[in-house]
């Protein structure tokens, strides 16, 4: 009789979690349905002045943050500096080495922080 118990707990435990998860995914999918599109936030849209060191990868005209990182991204890219083995360390070269203080590699979590000193 204890056997019993156990398995019609156990049951009605799996379909609660059962039920949960089809809940979340319903969730999950009427978003995705209702089109409804972030907002960016005020800060990040603000545009920012690049100093001269900076500017001289990305241009010297303000732009948003967001940008700014596009444009950083894309110098990197365009010139390989990622690492080939490590590809979240970057190679600065000598247009980056300012922006990242002198040193010859950067995480990119590090490179963020470095750039902020660079914007006003």
């Amino acid at each position: 009789m204890a056997a019993k118990k156990k398995t019609k707990k156990s049951a009605k435990k799996s379909a609660k979690k059962s039920a949960k998860k089809s809940a979340k995914r319903a969730t999950k999918k009427a978003a995705k349905k209702s089109g409804k599109k972030r907002v960016p936030s005020a800060a990040f849209m603000r545009p920012v002045q690049p100093d001269s060191a900076l500017g001289a990868v990305v241009g010297n005209s303000p732009l948003p943050r967001t940008e700014l990182t596009k444009k950083l991204w894309q110098y990197i890219k365009r010139n390989g500096l990622q690492d080939s083995k490590n590809r979240r360390n970057i190679n600065a070269d000598d247009k980056l080495r300012p922006v990242f203080g002198g040193r010859s590699q950067v995480t990119m979590f590090d490179m963020t922080k470095l750039v902020n000193k660079h914007v006003s």
